[in-house]
């Protein structure tokens, strides 16, 4: 007998393609998804275009990576306090808001890039503008799709999240890119306020999310929310094993230092590409993943080809081997990001899971930054290809390392895991559906 999914449901026969039925269950899905695709175009465009301008006013490698260091203690910060408002505050309420500040903080990019000495300082000012909007805002938005749709959806949602994310990170940073060398900085500045008009109609569109939990967000409220995480060792694990994989192969602050290596004019925007598109053929094919139940050793395993593929970038000589080791590092990261994406959603009540994507966001977001840093740091000291490939490797022993040291990760199986039993009942009782 074939194993059930992660909702405990039967299989369906396909293994490739994605799954659509939370498109097709959901208005409200639907318009996240919407905002989500949109948003992520101007994103990540704008993620390209702020460090290539920071390079063109000082050219200084290390002031590239300091953009990523400066995110951090607002990403900290806010990232606690975004969990715990998200259990307690209406979340449509929350997106919309930061929503607003972070298409101020991109206004700010246009004007500083259209007057005739754009001011560094601003660069950093609308970085930070950006990390403390959005590590407000991610938890809302992460918690919010478990009530969207059904328990047996899940994985089918994780997919289309990684979809979304993956597709715009390749539009975004090739126009990005591109416009920023051809034209000039303003010019994407100026499309990614526009994608705001998009993304802003489609949050107004939500449905509202009251809170899950009656209590104020005071410290107490927070410290309970880590108390969980700290119990729960095989969600501690994804936590560590996501965070050790960035901060130690994340070398996306150097991109534009490598691409004169490779004498072409779309060298930059290829690169900032490459992880994405191999993040977008992992998503694309990803059915497969409802199939797997032990997602413990699906993101050890993922986590350390994306650290070995990051030090075959960090060897190659020409344009294409890079392209393609970054390509098999973005899919094996999309892979781990889908499986964990499932594994919280499936596991944590609703009562804890902003808290609990207030601390997601910041084994995800600050492992890059801090990666950035260290990359940056390590180039500075050393050379660009010593401190890729010195980091690729390190990445892939620390993952493994942690296998050891938490077990409960490791052996984590959603078939059989009472955390899953107990928070699929509860959204069984939410969506008023039987259980099967």
């Amino acid at each position: 007998m074939a194993p059930p999914d992660v909702a405990g449901e039967a299989p369906r026969r396909r293994r490739i393609g994605l799954d659509l039925r939370p498109l097709r269950g959901s208005k409200d899905y639907r318009a996240l998804f919407i905002a989500g695709f949109v948003g992520t175009i101007g994103e990540q465009g704008t993620y390209v275009v702020v460090p290539y301008q920071m390079k063109l006013l000082t050219g200084s490698v290390l002031q590239v990576g300091l953009l990523g260091a400066v995110e951090i203690v607002p990403l900290v910060i806010f990232g606690i306090v975004g969990g715990a408002l998200a259990d307690a505050v209406d979340k449509r309420r929350m997106i919309i808001v930061t929503e607003a500040f972070m298409l101020l903080g991109t206004l700010s990019l246009l004007v500083n890039a259209m007057v005739g000495r754009p001011r560094v300082w601003v660069l950093y000012v609308a970085v930070i503008v950006f990390a403390s909007a959005d590590a407000l805002q991610r938890p809302s938005l992460d918690s919010i799709v478990p009530r969207l749709v059904p328990h047996d959806q899940l994985a089918a949602a994780s997919s289309l999240s990684t979809f979304r994310w993956t597709f715009g990170s390749i539009i975004g940073p090739i126009a990005g890119g591109t416009a920023a060398v051809v034209i000039g900085p303003s010019s994407w500045y100026a499309v990614d306020a526009g994608t705001f008009a998009i993304t802003l109609l489609c949050f107004v569109a939500l449905a509202s999310s009251p809170p899950t939990v009656k209590e104020r967000p005071d410290l107490r409220h927070v410290f309970a929310g880590v108390s969980y995480a700290i119990r729960r060792r095989d969600l501690l694990g994804t936590y560590l094993i996501d965070f050790s994989a960035m901060l130690f192969a994340f070398p996306v602050a150097l991109f534009p230092f490598l691409a004169p290596r490779f004498h072409e004019r779309y060298a930059l925007g290829l690169l900032y590409a490459g992880l994405p598109i191999g993040a977008l053929l992992a998503s694309v094919t990803s059915q497969w993943t409802s199939r797997v139940h032990h997602h413990g050793r699906a993101i050890v395993a993922a986590a350390v080809v994306w650290g070995l593929s990051v030090a075959a970038f960090g060897l190659a000589n020409g344009l294409l081997v890079a392209v393609l080791a970054l390509m098999v590092a973005g899919g094996a990261d999309a892979i781990s990001g889908m499986f964990r994406q499932t594994m919280w959603n499936a596991s944590i009540p609703d009562e804890m899971r902003g808290r609990m994507a207030g601390i997601e966001l910041l084994s995800y977001s600050t492992g890059p930054q801090l990666g950035q840093l260290r990359s940056a740091l390590v180039a500075s000291a050393t050379s660009l290809r010593t401190s890729v490939v010195s980091g690729g490797l390190i990445c892939a022993a620390s993952c493994a390392a942690l296998v050891a040291l938490l077990p409960t990760m490791w052996r984590f199986d959603a078939t059989k895991d009472p955390n899953v039993a107990e928070v699929r009942a509860q959204r069984a009782a939410a969506f008023d559906r039987p259980e099967t």
